[in-house]
Formats: C-alpha cells, structure tokens, sequence
C-alpha cells in the first residue's frame, strides 16, 4: 500500500498488483495555482508499459469469469473507500489541476465515487432473440432456430485519460470496463498523474485481484504509444485532443483494436430572441468557470439571434467581470489557473488572433494580479463571424466568442458548420422550435434551456469529436462485444 516515498514524495508505477519504481525515475508535478511542487510522478519506460499491458492480459482470463455479482461488489467497496478518503483526494485534485475546492470535491472525487456506484449495479448481459423459422438452412433443410445475444468482455483495455478531471473521467472507464469483466491499463495525463494512482490505491484496499488494473505516467509520448500499441492490448478508451486521437486511431486500425474516443468539442449555443437570457447567460457563463473552461462540453460558441444579440454580449460580459478569479483555496473563488503556463500562452495567443481577424475582446483575457499561478481571466469575443479561427478550433480555456445570425436555418447552418460535435445547446422558449432544431443539430447530444447532463444518456460526439458512446448502460455497450449462440429449435 505504500506506493510513496515519503521521503521524496516520489510515486511508484502500479504494475500486475505491486508498485515498483520507474526505469525513467521521475519528473515534477506542479500546482498550477502557486507554482509550486505538488509531487513526483514516475516515468515508465516502454518495458514497463508492455510489462503492465501483459500483466492485464494475464489476469483478464481469471477476471473475466468471476461473476457479475463479485464484480459488482468489489465496485462498491471501491466506492466505498474513495468516499472515506473525499476531503485528502480531493485536496490532491485541487493542487493538481488547479480546479476550486467545491469543484474537486464534488464534480471530480465525488463523481468518481457516483461513478464506481453506478456500475456496481448488475445488469443484464445477455437476452434472448425471437426464434426464426428458415425456409431452409446450409444443410438444405428448413426448421425453426433459436438464438441468445451475449455481452462479452473486449479483453485488455488501455484507458487515456484527461488533464482536467484526472478522477471522474477514469472512474468513467475503469468502473464500467471492469463490470464488463475486462482488465485495463490507465495511462493519465502527464500533468495530474497523481490522482490516478490515488484511485489505484482504492482498488487495490477494495480487492482487486493483481493485474486487473495497472497504472503508468510519463511525460514521454512513447508511454502512451506502447500502451496502445502492445499486441496484448485489445482496446483503447481516449479522452483527449482530436489530433492525438488520429494517431491512436491509425495504430489500432492496423490491427483492428476496438476503440472508444471523447476527443473535442466547439458547442454551439443558439440563443433565440424568445430565451431566457438569465437562463442562458448562466449557463454559457460555465465556460467562463466550470474548470476555467478546460471542458470538451462547454458552448464555447454562441450564435445568438440579432434581436437579443446586443442585450446577450452586455449581459454575458457583466457575469464574467462579476467572477472572482484566483486561488482555488479560498471559499468565494469561482475561477482558477488553466493547467500550465504553456496552456496560458496558448489560450492567450488565441485571443490575439481573435482581435486580429476582427472580433473584439468585450472583457478579460489579462493576466489577474495575482503572485502566482497559471491565470486568464474570463473573456468574451463579440462580433465574431464563424470562418475565424477563435470560432472554429478549440481554445480549452475560459473564452466565449459570440456570432449573430437572423432566422432559424442561418443559426442551425452556422451550428453545423463545423468540425466538431459533442454537445450543442438551445434557448429557447417555444419548446417546440427547441426540439425541432435539436433534431436538425449534428452533434451527439443537444440540452435545451440547460447546460446540465442526464448521466443515464449517452455520452460520445459526431465528426470530430469522437467515436462510440458511454455513460450509464451505454458504457457496459462500448467495452463488449456481441455474441449470437444460435441453435436449432
């Protein structure tokens, strides 16, 4: 259990049940609030990678048939032990990712915690098909055939996970791959690996046989390439960039490994003159706060018809000058850093090009004055048009860029006119409209007057932004695969 020097604070690797340290020693984990160190995560060398990818492959066979019911039961007790523990991970989260103490405790341990609760449930893993009367079957003979669809385990998972929600987005593939019956091997990302092996932890104190779960970091791009190219590895579960996610999918479609991918997201936000703009300026305020708008779901993008157009920029830039930015610890901060200094410059160059191609920065996108930290404060784009590079890529940062449009197919056209499409949003208050252009919309989820999720529906995007669903029983789709049994009736 003790995988830290506490000496050093130096982190072990979490490989076929036993942590062992790394071959490429370690490197800095920094907080980006206070610019100081948080820990040291290990670097795994590409032996250790392909070590803990044959670890879960031999452990999938055994794990593979214990019952449901077991599965289920050592979910919960994880469950269980991330519960006891909220307050010290979520303070590790905290220091890790930058993110407010109200948001580490509730929107990322807590959700991991909801997360291994969920699939704790047993569900149905097999259903029988109605019998089929053949004319006349390979042997020449006609009779009637019965049949049962059976979910089965994809086999070895490697699961990639995000920076800006280093305990909700594993627990969201390590819980529902186990309950499938799988076995994985978690490869976090490089700025908040600590957390994860927190999670490691938890599984390890609730049971879970070794091999079932391994876990390896690094800075390296080589960790995460041998973890999806091993030959012992049958699937990979992405939460990341589009760009890197093409590379992924280029390595296993050479040897058709199954892949689930959460990659980016532009939502659009359309806002009719018949919204609500309290409503709606609420909810694409998020962007502004809800991790500092590091989040593929944000409706970075609002199209906003020209009747409420001037009133919607006014009211969205007066909610963003009313955000207090700074550190994460105090009770009545509501934005933090973004994750790096680099990231910072990035979202910072964007908005240089925004003011270059036209748009003009409303409010925000300085530097707080603050002693340290990695800071943006929250800014808004007005009078953007939708072929500016601010609309069409992704910042990840707390930036809004707003774009006018006249009738009901200009907004639905600018809304499709992009690469991405994770989640789109409509305001509305004719619910008809609402419904009819959520239909229209491509992208794999619409909330309409909300920003808020049902996390029993399907979760994954359209084009760009990924492939496969998961969420709720979904999830227990994306890591099976279908077997028909058929036999003569």
């Amino acid at each position: 259990m003790n995988q830290v020097n506490q000496a050093t604070g130096r982190q072990s690797l979490f490989v076929g049940g036993s942590w062992e340290e790394p071959d490429g020693g370690h490197y800095e984990v920094v907080d980006p609030a206070t610019e100081r160190t948080v820990g040291w995560a290990p670097e795994a060398s590409r032996d250790q990678v392909l070590a803990a990818c044959a670890a879960a492959r031999e452990a999938f066979g055994p794990w593979s048939r214990t019952s449901p019911e077991e599965r289920a039961a050592l979910l919960g007790r994880a469950a269980g032990v991330i519960r006891e523990n909220l307050v010290a991970y979520a303070e590790l989260a905290r220091a890790e990712t930058g993110a407010t103490t109200g948001t580490a405790r509730g929107m990322q341990v807590g959700v991991a915690a909801a997360r291994f609760r969920r699939y704790a449930r047993v569900e149905p893993a097999e259903w029988a098909i109605p019998p089929q009367i053949n004319e006349a079957g390979p042997m020449g003979r006609a009779g009637v055939m019965g049949a049962l669809a059976v979910r089965q385990p994809v086999g070895v998972v490697t699961c990639i996970t995000s920076y800006n929600n280093p305990w909700a987005n594993p627990a969201g593939k390590i819980a529902p791959a186990l309950a499938m019956g799988n076995t994985v091997v978690v490869k976090p990302a490089p700025q908040d690996p600590l957390s994860v092996y927190r999670m490691a932890e938890a599984l390890e104190a609730a049971g879970v046989p070794p091999g079932v779960v391994n876990v390896v970091s690094g800075r390296s791009t080589g960790v995460g390439e041998a973890a999806v190219a091993s030959p012992d590895v049958d699937m990979v579960s992405f939460t990341g960039s589009t760009a890197v996610g093409r590379r992924i999918a280029e390595v296993c479609g050479r040897d058709m490994k199954r892949q689930l991918m959460e990659l980016g997201g532009k939502g659009a936000a359309i806002v009719f003159d018949d919204a609500d703009l309290a409503s709606a300026v609420a909810g694409i305020g998020t962007t502004f706060s809800f991790y500092s708008g590091q989040i593929c779901t944000a409706p970075t993008r609002v199209l906003a018809q020209r009747g409420v157009y001037d009133r919607l920029v006014e009211q969205l830039a007066a909610y963003a000058r009313r955000l207090k930015v700074g550190d994460p610890r105090e009770p009545d901060t509501v934005v933090g850093p973004v994750i790096s200094a680099a990231h910072r410059d990035r979202v910072e160059s964007y908005l240089e090009l925004g003011r270059k191609e036209g748009a003009v920065v409303v409010t925000g996108g300085d530097r707080p004055d603050l002693p340290a930290g990695f800071y943006v404060a929250p800014a808004l784009l007005a009078d953007c048009t939708n072929d500016m590079r601010v609309a069409r890529e992704e910042i990840f940062g707390p930036v809004v860029a707003v774009i006018p449009f006249d009738d009901e197919e200009e907004g639905v056209a600018l809304a499709n006119d992009t690469d991405y499409g994770l989640i789109d949003y409509v305001w509305s208050g004719d619910v008809a409209r609402a419904f009819r252009v959520a239909r229209r919309l491509r992208a794999g989820g619409v909330g309409i007057n909300t920003v808020g999720r049902n996390m029993e529906a399907p979760f994954g995007g359209f084009k760009r932004s990924g492939v496969g669903r998961d969420v709720g029983s979904y999830a227990l789709h994306a890591y099976s695969e279908v077997q028909a049994i058929v036999w003569p009736g």
